[in-house]
């Protein structure tokens, strides 16, 4: 990668990992699939007004639009407000790096390299410091339901791959259009009438800047980029940035919502961001030192 773009990747998983706490923030007042709804409705209007739909497949903007957004933000939306941390969420959903490798190999015929595959080997074994520490049954669910909404994002990973050059901007104002109703119905059908009035009742400027925050920054500008750089880049190579999310997400959680940052919080943040450097730097200092000299 060009210094260019590991800088542009680096500022958007910053973004990314501040926006946990903005989410925390927002399900004070609203529900969780009514607050992503929002989040892509905006996102999706009125710039579908004027921006063209994708050059791709309609099966695949599709899809990008189910996995991407309306799967894997109610499965993270609802992980947090059954109780699992921001900060905590901000470092599970980052296995979708590791699912995404899987599922290239397997669909897309890349291979991984064995540092990268010690590089998984070392962040799941945080995940599993993470799981084994949770308190509560409903903690739990929500730690299953990021880990699902990670594999989502893995998904759309792969699509974004079978889409080809495809405008950035018009990818994610369409999937976001994509993404509104089934959230919306979802929402009608799971959550009811009695909690659309009440989030009525309850929205204040806080709710819309959380909102806002979630469609513009977030969305149109960090998904933009992301699927930019996933189609420039081999996959391995561009998956594993998402895993500095968990630095912001967790300083910034610890900073805002005052979450603590207990020794395995750190020690399982330890082990992804291990596996990180050993999926991006194991194989080049692998051939250095094995290199003739």
């Amino acid at each position: 990668m060009t210094g260019a773009d590991i800088m542009i990747a680096l500022g958007v998983v910053t973004i990314w990992g501040v926006n946990f706490v903005v989410i925390k923030i927002g399900l004070q007042n609203l529900p969780p699939i009514l607050f992503s709804a929002l989040r892509f409705l905006f996102a999706a209007l009125p710039l579908a007004f004027f921006v063209k739909r994708p050059q791709t497949s309609v099966k695949l903007v599709l899809a990008y639009g189910l996995f991407q957004f309306a799967l894997q933000f109610t499965l993270l939306f609802t992980g947090i407000q059954l109780g699992l941390p921001a900060g905590l969420a901000s470092l599970v959903i980052q296995l979708q790096a590791f699912f995404t490798i899987g599922l290239a190999v397997l669909m897309l015929g890349e291979r991984p390299k064995s540092a990268q595959l010690l590089g998984a080997l070392v962040a799941f074994g945080g995940m599993a410091l993470v799981a084994i520490h949770l308190d509560g049954k409903a903690t739990l669910v929500g730690f299953v339901l990021v880990v699902l909404a990670g594999m989502c994002w893995a998904f759309a990973n792969i699509v974004t791959k079978k889409m080809g050059q495809v405008d950035a901007l018009s990818l994610v104002v369409w999937s976001s259009l994509v993404a509104t109703p089934p959230l919306l119905l979802a929402s009608w059908l799971i959550e009811g009438g009695a909690a659309w009035q009440l989030a009525y009742q309850h929205f204040s400027l806080k709710s819309l800047a959380t909102v806002l925050f979630q469609s513009y920054p977030n969305t149109i500008l960090g998904f933009g980029i992301w699927s930019m750089l996933m189609r420039r880049y081999p996959t391995a190579t561009v998956a594993p940035f998402s895993l500095l999310v968990p630095v912001a997400g967790m300083l910034s959680a610890a900073a805002v919502l005052g979450e603590p940052l207990q020794w395995w919080k750190v020690a399982a943040g330890a082990l992804v961001l291990g596996g990180l450097a050993l999926n991006l730097f194991g194989g080049r200092i692998w051939e250095r030192a094995t290199a003739p000299r």
